[in-house]
């Protein structure tokens, strides 16, 4: 990969030189594009700087200038006389050094993220001035659309019938605290009111705006102190993160983001579409408290206490909104007319002030007030901040707050009064509408082998069948659906269970109660990890069926002799596919599933919704980055044929739920290219997808960025829907796909699982031993007490390769593919023909390319990780491997692939360059890795340190923070 020939100071960042290439108007052009960037950069170093010298001294500060210049020299020139010096340094800094100089980096690393989200917003907003949409956003989507002659009410039509819903899910390797986040959102606001002031003296002209210099000066002043507040913050937490500290995180999202943004942006499409009503399709998901997959301190009480403090969440910012509302709608029945609906609705209120006597909406919003704060005390217990009058009368239902305050809309609309509702009221009703009192749903998860046991449990205790997991398939489904057609319980009354058979049980049971307190949308889906067969499906069925979650019987007759209706229950049972083999078997099971008797109507029922989850990530581990898309993408065409088959009897809606990583190797990248990249109708309207990690605070902790990234997963769905870009690919394409998937999942195999050694070059070679014990998330990095690749959980897997910067399991094995494709005489299985030749094969590629999606964007991902990877850094971390032999074998086989995958991409995409097409990622590198360089190096000497035995608390704390530092540079590692 190749960077810029110098470095600035982290406290005096410049413009990196453009290259002899370019034009002499396009570098000056590109230089003033940038300079707002470079000017923020210069502005968060020096700042930084004065702060270590202030607070550490002359000497840290020249310190960190020392390495800098020689981490520098080394990846300019590889330079053996700077590595050299590098490493007799390192070596002899002490550990508070070594921290000091760490701290300083990795801060740095998070300043630039900051300015570099601001420049985003900002050359955003240059585009769009200009009349220069992007890709991606809802005008272009909308103008597409128009241009296809899809009117408004279409796309209002689509709209009303669609679901989009991204899920935030916690993970090991979350780094960051939410008092760093609180700190960094205060310097993000002031780099905002900074433009601020810069563009208002613009436009009055140079020298006309007195007050510019003292406002920057007193904005800088402001900025100085966050980040000394940032350096005097501690990085790392003394303790595991628990449970509820995870749903506090996320929780710091909606209040900074998602609650005031999603509104926004459903006006925006109203406005776009002429004013056309547009249903609520987009709406949160949420893990945390409900994932129980591997993490044992998930429990029934972590769930109630994740959906208490969502609901408070969502209150308090009606509790606020309403308030302002009480404040700003002072209209007197004096002066306005009041139609009889707003009449009523004050006279309800317990509000008999004087005061008010003639300002019906003050009484009823304070009449409102005080039911919201009784809703919160009910709730969640807590009180709320004003009282004019006792909280009372508390809300059953959110529908019920909604109907007061469309009475409140309706009346102003009728008296000419329709623009004191578009400040305030209108986001409060879709507020209201999309997150209701449950905030976001809260998703259930369990692995599959836990059902079997409390099933099996529950059974040998009722003396129904004492050895049910020894039965064979057919004898599972059988029995199970014998019991699904049985209106008994199963447990026995007195009868001891184990702490696994309770504890799954009160999951459940507490989820009905869950959903009668919040609502309908507080719980709708329960996944199944590890879903293998059929009975993985009714397993789940028949524990709802045990706690009241299941009504009625599956067999039509039995429920009519009973006088009951036929079956449905309340959770959508999801699959969980995440090897390469489930993912082969997703369509068959789910085949077999919908021919058992009942189940169809079942399903249709309950809503007549079925979400599939598809995984990234394992079946990554399992199969390389190339063969798991591919899988992923088969699966997915299968279940389409499937659910098409099934629509023409039973009008069910198929939901993919793609279990997206940070990493490209486990389905990280851009979310809009990753939609429209879905096979043909695939989305349909309805997409959900995790979000995680660190990836979640660099989309959604700028409320900006968060609504922009919001935005694209609109477009994209709006366009993969109405337009379907998607075409079938070609069998030519697809049969090329096959041959390269077989011989990448051969090459990555080869590496990972048949070389001997590898293991050992892996726990050796990263910091995944030192990521394991880092207090960075509430679950187990493995989920068996093992060394083996096969029971480590595929999120420090990934992670670790981003921190020694090779992030294998983005690339490996593509190049061996294409070079086996290439050289090969592989049949065409359904043109029946062979290629002429490696020149036909290698045209053959660059038209996949060229026109088909699902590849293009592919490739485009790759392209990316190999820009973020680093031979050279990855070598360094080789040098922790203790066996010479092991370590030239591997490193030498891994370094040989690279290649080989650097030199086909540059074949079939015709550039030379990493990010030919990505102006901004090649932006973001250039000015942000010569200071994550410096981590890297001081991470390799703390970890040899740290191995050797000088395991003190400073040789912990430095590598803890390397992880943050290079996991904040990176952006994208978990």
């Amino acid at each position: 990969m190749k960077t810029q020939d110098q470095a600035p100071s982290p406290t005096a960042a410049a413009a990196a030189p453009a290259t002899d290439e370019t034009p002499q108007r396009s570098r000056a052009a590109a230089r003033d594009a940038e300079r707002p960037l470079v000017e923020d950069i210069r502005l968060l170093g020096r700042l930084l700087g004065d702060v270590i010298r202030e607070q550490d001294g002359a000497p840290a500060f020249e310190l960190i200038e020392q390495v800098r210049k020689l981490s520098v020299a080394f990846r300019r020139d590889a330079d053996e006389e700077a590595d050299k010096a590098l490493k007799k340094l390192l070596k002899s800094l002490t550990a508070d050094q070594t921290v000091s100089v760490i701290r300083a980096f990795t801060y740095f690393s998070h300043l630039a993220n900051l300015a570099e989200d601001r420049h985003h917003i900002r050359r955003r907003a240059v585009h769009e001035r200009a009349g220069n949409t992007q890709e991606g956003s809802i005008d272009v989507a909308l103008s597409r659309l128009r241009w296809a002659g899809i009117s408004p009410k279409a796309i209002a039509m689509t709209l009303a019938t669609s679901y989009v819903s991204p899920v935030l899910t916690a993970h090991p390797t979350e780094v960051q605290r939410k008092s760093i986040l609180d700190a960094e959102r205060d310097i993000a606001q002031l780099l905002t009111a900074r433009d601020e002031v810069r563009l208002r003296a613009q436009l009055a002209g140079t020298g006309r705006d007195a007050l510019a210099p003292r406002e920057l000066a007193a904005n800088e002043a402001q900025l100085r102190a966050r980040v000394m507040q940032l350096w005097q913050t501690r990085l790392l937490r003394f303790s595991k993160l628990t449970v509820a500290d995870e749903i506090e995180n996320a929780l710091s999202y909606y209040e900074a983001t998602f609650l005031r943004e999603i509104p926004k942006l459903y006006a925006q499409l109203e406005r776009e579409l002429g004013n056309q009503p547009v249903a609520s399709f987009l709406r949160m998901g949420q893990w945390i408290g409900g994932d129980r997959d591997g993490n044992p301190n998930v429990s029934a009480e972590t769930m109630e206490y994740a959906m208490r403090h969502q609901a408070e969440m969502a209150l308090r910012h009606y509790l606020t909104e309403v308030h302002h509302l009480g404040a700003e709608l002072s209209l007197s029945a004096r002066l306005v007319d009041i139609p009889a609906e707003m009449q009523a609705l004050a006279e309800r209120s317990p509000d008999t002030s004087e005061h008010r006597k003639d300002e019906p909406y003050r009484r009823a919003l304070t009449g409102m007030y005080a039911r919201l704060a009784a809703t919160l005390k009910t709730l969640t217990g807590g009180d709320a901040a004003r009282h004019a009058v006792a909280p009372q009368n508390a809300y059953l239902k959110a529908e019920d707050f909604l109907a007061d305050l469309r009475t409140i809309e309706a009346s102003l609309k009728s008296h000419h009064g329709g623009a004191f509702a578009a400040q305030r009221l209108h986001p409060l009703i879709r507020a209201v509408d999309v997150f209701g009192f449950h905030l976001a749903t809260l998703d259930l998860r369990q692995s599959s082998d836990k059902h079997e046991e409390v099933v099996a449990e529950l059974l040998a205790t009722a003396r129904l069948e004492p050895q049910y997991a020894a039965l064979d398939e057919a004898a599972k489904r059988a029995l199970l659906l014998r019991l699904l057609n049985d209106a008994r319980p199963l447990r026995v009354l007195g009868a001891q269970y184990s702490d696994l058979a309770r504890h799954e049980l009160a999951i459940f049971e507490n989820a009905r109660s869950v959903l009668q307190r919040y609502g309908r949308n507080a719980i709708r889906h329960y996944i199944i990890s590890h879903t293998e067969t059929v009975s993985d499906l009714l397993e789940v069925l028949l524990l709802q069926k045990e706690v009241g979650l299941m009504h009625g019987l599956l067999d039509e007759a039995k429920a009519k002799g009973a006088r009951g209706e036929g079956a449905s229950c309340d959770l959508i049972v999801v699959p969980l596919f995440e090897t390469i083999e489930d993912l082969r078997n997703a369509a068959p099971i789910m085949r077999e599933f919908y021919a058992l008797p009942g189940i169809a109507r079942l399903v249709q029922r309950s809503g007549g919704e079925q979400d599939i989850m598809l995984g990234y990530s394992d079946s990554n581990k399992d199969g390389g980055i190339f063969t798991s898309n591919w899988e992923l993408y088969r699966a997915e065409l299968a279940l389409v044929e499937l659910f098409d088959e099934l629509s023409s009897s039973h009008d069910i809606t198929l939901r993919m739920f793609h279990g997206r990583g940070g990493t490209v190797g486990r389905g990280g990248g851009p979310s809009y290219q990753a939609i429209l990249a879905q096979p043909p109708g695939t989305v349909r309207g309805q997409i959900r997808l995790t979000e995680q990690g660190e990836v979640i605070g660099s989309k959604y902790a700028n409320p900006e960025i968060g609504r922009r990234n919001l935005e694209t997963l609109v477009a994209a769905t709006l366009e993969a829907t109405l337009l379907q870009p998607t075409k079938a690919a070609t069998p030519a394409f697809l049969d090329a796909a096959a041959v390269l998937s077989e011989a990448s999942m051969r090459a990555y195999r080869h590496l990972v699982y048949e070389t001997p050694g590898f293991t050992d070059y892996f726990f050796e070679s990263t910091p995944i031993r030192e990521i394991a014990e880092l207090n960075i998330g509430s679950r187990p990095a493995s989920r068996k007490a093992s060394q083996k690749i096969e029971d480590l959980r595929a999120i420090p897997w990934g992670f670790s390769w981003g921190q020694c910067r090779l992030t294998l399991p983005g690339w490996y094995g593509f190049g061996s593919a294409v070079e086996t494709f290439l050289a090969g005489d592989t049949e065409q299985a359904s043109t029946g023909r062979k290629p002429a030749g490696a020149k036909e094969r290698m045209a053959l590629l660059q038209k996949m390319y060229r026109q088909w999606p699902f590849f293009r964007t592919l490739l485009s991902n790759m392209d990316m990780v190999l820009a973020k990877s680093d031979l050279q850094l990855a070598a360094r971390y080789a040098e922790l491997v203790s066996d010479a032999r092991l370590r030239k074998k591997v490193f030498g086989a891994i370094e040989a692939e690279w290649q080989r995958t650097a030199q086909a991409l540059a074949q079939i995409t015709g550039e030379k360059q990493r990010l030919a097409g990505n102006a901004a990622l090649q932006r973001s590198i250039r000015h942000r890795f010569p200071y994550i360089d410096p981590l890297h190096h001081l991470q390799v000497e703390l970890v040899r340190r740290y191995r050797a035995g000088q395991s003190d608390e400073r040789v912990r704390t430095g590598i803890h923070i390397c992880i943050n530092g290079i996991s904040a540079g990176l952006r994208n590692t978990g």
